[in-house]
């Protein structure tokens, strides 16, 4: 039995297989090293009954993980897991590699990330190459879920939204200024905070003021992340990975068509492809 684990900032799917059984699917709250500490995770898992049920049978855990770019990352979340799944061995890679192995397989291309965070890398086949991406919710991750909350929410703040989505807004969340800066910079986990109003987007997403800011957020991961990566690797294959690609698929094509840039595919839940490429 083996387990493959994709993890952005907000939530990690689980898929659990055994030769001959039916498949078993899970989700928990992110397993990201940046933000949990090893009692964390144990206790996220700890409360959820399918993964209890299978922890003992499971022998392989393949963890694709925001936030565990680095090595002693990776070793600090393996090591915790292999506390929770006694019989296994764990191994652990960052959210950019999963992404990849889901797009590309064992072929090369640039995989774009734009999830509850974002990232870009070259991939050559076997392995995704270091760059400078992966600077989190503050100081990046432009185009992602979590950026476009932060815009939401300054525009609410600074009253430029538009009086119909400023009143469906503060109906849905009701929201006022301390709240916000209060949930912001006070209370932890900010960027899930951020993150969950992508479904406000999904909602109105037909609205001419949404649409600008998703074009204008694509627009910037363009110039920040893909655009630079294409000029390194020219002719490359451009695949797509995450839930904000796929939510707004159309005018992520829209935008790179702009600048004359073919995407091959958008892939909204890369947990699927993971697998199969484990099993096969």
């Amino acid at each position: 039995m083996i387990a493959v684990v994709y993890s952005g900032s907000k939530n990690a799917c689980w898929k659990i297989w055994q030769e001959g059984k039916a498949m078993v699917e899970t989700h928990t709250p992110s397993v990201n090293p940046c933000f949990n500490d090893p009692k964390q995770t144990i206790q996220l898992l700890s409360k959820n009954i399918t993964l209890i049920r299978n922890a003992e049978n499971i022998k392989k855990v393949y963890v694709f993980a925001a936030g565990a770019s680095a090595k002693e990352k990776q070793l600090e979340l393996a090591t915790t897991l292999e506390r929770f799944f006694v019989n296994s061995k764990v191994k652990v890679k960052d959210d950019v590699y999963g992404a990849a192995i889901a797009a590309c397989h064992d072929k090369s291309g640039i995989v774009g990330i734009l999830g509850s965070g974002a990232n870009c890398a070259y991939y050559n086949g076997k392995k995704p190459e270091k760059n400078n991406y992966g600077l989190g919710y503050i100081l990046a991750d432009e185009g992602s879920a979590s950026y476009f909350g932060k815009i939401l929410l300054k525009n609410f703040l600074e009253d430029k939204l538009p009086a119909d989505l400023k009143a469906k807004l503060d109906h849905q969340y009701h929201l006022d200024r301390p709240s916000i800066l209060e949930r912001v910079y006070k209370k932890p986990q900010a960027q899930i905070y951020l993150a969950s109003f992508l479904d406000f987007y999904s909602e109105n997403r037909d609205h001419k003021f949404i649409q600008q800011l998703i074009t204008q957020g694509f627009e910037k991961y363009f110039s920040t992340y893909l655009i630079p990566s294409l000029a390194k690797h020219p002719g490359e294959e451009i695949h797509f990975v995450g839930t904000v690609a796929g939510h707004f698929q159309e005018q992520l094509r829209e935008v790179a068509a702009k600048h004359r840039i073919e995407i091959m595919s958008v892939t909204r839940e890369p947990i699927h492809n993971i697998l199969n490429y484990y099993i096969n």
